[in-house]
């Protein structure tokens, strides 16, 4: 037997972690879906199934190195994730196959032909495409409830959260929560502030994306935004340090008393740090 092959049954094997993805959640009251949607996620939470974002990408990933590539996962998750607040049920659809599609659509914008076919054919590329145009005729107002980053938060995500909102607990996760109505004012208070300043026009067209984003949702959501699995790809020190919802809060506000330069260098500061995470995508 190879001294690399693991002798234990595949059920008692180490898992591996996938490290490199971030993720802003909404969670919605039951209140928000629509029947028999709404029995579903009731029933699936007195289940007790938990199960974790790692879990999450573990399957989107195994769904996509199936034979034939398909580029999307074939079927729709029927998972989410759930919390409780208050004692209301609040549920997040992980909507994979959806968040697949719109996923597909970013890389072809993005990325050169060549590159794109080496990884999915043409062929592939074009029945996910015509798959997802049938499928978005019958579900006109459909949307993720999940958006994922990869190797970084983005700075303007940390605009919808508090300090005091952040919980971190070693080598398992740091995320903040914080109700919708509060993320929504947060972001829209930082609208104008970046809109009365000059050279943050970047950083205020991708409030004003989230902020669409967020309107789509019930008043009574909660806002999640979670480090994922960058918690097991940064050291702990690095991360039992960052404090960057602090620091965008503390840019935002130099900006509206008018220190410009006091701003400015929080936010070099801030996109300084995270480039140092997002090169280590290129890290051997």
């Amino acid at each position: 037997m190879s001294a690399s092959r693991d002798p234990r049954p595949p059920s008692e094997r180490p898992v591996p972690t996938v490290p490199y993805a971030s993720y802003l959640r909404v969670y919605e009251p039951l209140a928000a879906f629509a029947e028999p949607e709404r029995t579903h996620w009731a029933a699936y939470a007195r289940r007790g199934a938990a199960p974790t974002a790692q879990d999450e990408l573990r399957r989107s990933l195994a769904e996509l190195v199936r034979v034939p590539v398909a580029g999307v996962p074939r079927r729709e998750s029927s998972d989410a994730f759930t919390a409780e607040v208050d004692g209301v049920l609040l549920v997040c659809p992980w909507r994979t196959r959806l968040r697949g599609w719109l996923a597909l659509k970013e890389l072809v914008e993005e990325f050169p032909a060549p590159v794109l076919d080496a990884a999915l054919p043409p062929e592939s590329r074009r029945r996910a495409a015509e798959e997802y145009e049938r499928w978005r005729e019958r579900n006109p107002d459909a949307r993720p409830w999940i958006r994922s980053s990869v190797w970084q938060v983005p700075l303007r995500w940390f605009v919808l959260v508090s300090d005091d909102e952040r919980e971190y607990l070693p080598g398992e996760r740091l995320r903040y929560r914080t109700p919708m109505v509060q993320a929504r004012r947060r972001l829209a208070r930082a609208l104008r502030t970046l809109r009365e300043a000059e050279g943050y026009e970047m950083l205020a067209d991708g409030l004003v994306g989230v902020g669409s984003w967020l309107e789509e949702f019930h008043p009574r959501s909660m806002v999640e935004l979670d480090y994922g699995g960058l918690v097991h790809a940064l050291p702990a020190e690095r991360l039992a340090a960052d404090r960057s919802a602090r620091d965008v809060a503390a840019g935002m506000a130099a900006l509206r008393s008018g220190d410009e330069a006091g701003a400015a260098e929080a936010y070099a500061e801030l996109g300084e740090r995270w480039r140092e995470v997002r090169e280590r995508l290129f890290a051997n």
